[in-house]
């Protein structure tokens, strides 16, 4: 494979360990996976030569363990994305939410206070609630059926709500300062930062198994 021309999502989708390099080098291989890496590299200026070296390295690395989520069948893909991701988000976010008032309440003259955080985690958990029920009750069970027609529409609508929330997990790294608490912050603090990392990590990991194994399984693309 020609990584620097591949879209970024083809390569997470076929070459395994490659999302955790991704996810160093923080390209998106999910919202935006249709991207050629060159194109990523070249617009974060990345070291290409780098991130080809340690691509090229995952090919002959035989310790490597991941799901062989492409020849995966469609019943067990859907039923391990909302057993793994669907059911943990409902468990992370409200959470996160209590957290999050508790820090902005108590600290809030402190200059590094995350004000907003509780606020846009109830959005997020909102919006997601509901993106989670139209998967679990119209697309997945279509997929499951086998009727790629009418599910093909419902796709593309999951899909460009993929990209909210991956505009929403900028901004919430951005208030986080990307789930890094400040020097001296309470262990409620920093459990809510790595409750953030966590979630940041599951969310790109969940659009990615949908869009670029999933869906594009569906559709043929």
């Amino acid at each position: 494979m020609d990584y620097l021309q591949s879209p970024v999502g083809t390569i997470a989708a076929n070459l395994p360990g490659s999302t955790s390099i991704f996810q160093k080098y923080g390209i998106d291989f999910c919202c935006a996976g249709k991207q050629k890496l060159a194109d990523v590299v070249s617009k974060k200026q990345l070291d290409a030569p780098t991130i080809l070296r340690e691509l090229i390295a995952l090919e002959s690395n035989p310790w490597l363990q991941e799901k062989d989520w492409l020849n995966m069948p469609t019943p067990d893909l859907v039923h391990y994305i909302v057993s793994h991701y669907h059911e943990r988000h409902r468990q992370q976010l409200p959470e996160l939410v209590r957290l999050a008032v508790k820090v902005e309440r108590v600290h809030v003259n402190n200059p590094d206070c995350p004000h907003g955080l509780a606020a846009l985690l109830s959005n997020i958990l909102d919006e997601l609630q509901q993106h989670m029920l139209k998967e679990e009750d119209v697309l997945f069970p279509l997929i499951i059926e086998g009727r790629l027609a009418q599910a093909e529409m419902p796709i593309y609508v999951m899909e460009h709500e993929h990209i909210g929330h991956g505009e929403h997990l900028e901004r919430l790294l951005a208030l986080t300062n990307q789930g890094v608490p400040p020097q001296g912050a309470c262990n409620t603090w920093q459990a809510l930062y790595v409750g953030v990392r966590s979630f940041a990590q599951d969310i790109v990991e969940h659009i990615h198994l949908e869009n670029n194994i999933l869906f594009a399984r569906c559709l043929k693309k």
